[in-house]
């Protein structure tokens, strides 16, 4: 049964088999290769792209970053600054602190140094003073002017002897005469002649320095 429906056609060797054209082929594989080429040139110019956006950012950041730094310097070289001139304005004030002692010690010390120095003057040469204040005085009045000194009687002797060592001094004629009063200090003195005098007072002279050493010791304090 199985054999009768089995048809079996014998195999023509005489036909001849034809095969498909290559001419589509062909197409598809330029087509293809043009894909790959456009694909590539796409790949190409997207890495260039990249490229150049890489190499912008690196500019960018580096030129932010020096930004930076700049700003961050100069921060630094204001806050250097400020401290500088806080430090140099300190050391001014402590300058001038230690100016205004210094100018006060000194005074004080100038006082101290004129009052001693004076008590040493008036016991080693108590009538230096004196003979210095003839001398200007001669100085001044023409001649034949009659002078007298009024001088304390523990230096009337003293004086005399200055006045005779002018004389000899002088070439001309010397007219003075030493009285003597004890209301006046030794060293002291008071020269006069008919168109005027001049005191020699010691204690006024220290009141006077004193005076102005005070004023100036005042002001220091003061500023």
């Amino acid at each position: 049964m199985m054999e009768a429906a089995i048809h079996v056609k014998p195999f023509g060797f005489d036909r001849v088999f034809r095969f498909a054209s290559s001419e589509p082929a062909a197409a598809n594989n330029a087509e293809l290769l043009k894909q790959i080429a456009a694909l590539q040139a796409e790949v190409d110019r997207q890495s260039v792209t990249h490229q150049a956006e890489l190499t912008r950012a690196r500019a960018d950041g580096f030129e932010a970053g020096l930004v930076q730094a700049r700003s961050e310097r100069e921060t630094a070289v204001l806050a250097a600054t400020d401290a500088l001139h806080a430090s140099l304005d300190e050391i001014a004030a402590r300058l001038s602190e230690t100016a205004d002692t210094m100018m006060r010690d000194a005074a004080e010390v100038a006082l101290t140094a004129a009052d001693a120095l004076a008590g040493f003057a008036v016991d080693k040469a108590p009538g230096r003073a004196i003979d210095e204040a003839l001398g200007r005085v001669l100085e001044q009045i023409g001649r034949g002017t009659r002078l007298a000194i009024r001088v304390n009687p523990a230096l009337a002797t003293e004086v005399e002897r200055q006045v005779a060592a002018r004389a000899g001094q002088e070439r001309r004629t010397l007219s003075i005469s030493v009285i003597t009063d004890e209301a006046i200090a030794p060293g002291d003195a008071v020269i006069f002649w008919d168109e005027g005098g001049l005191a020699v007072d010691a204690a006024a002279r220290r009141a006077a320095v004193a005076t102005e050493l005070r004023a100036l010791l005042n002001d220091r304090r003061g500023a």
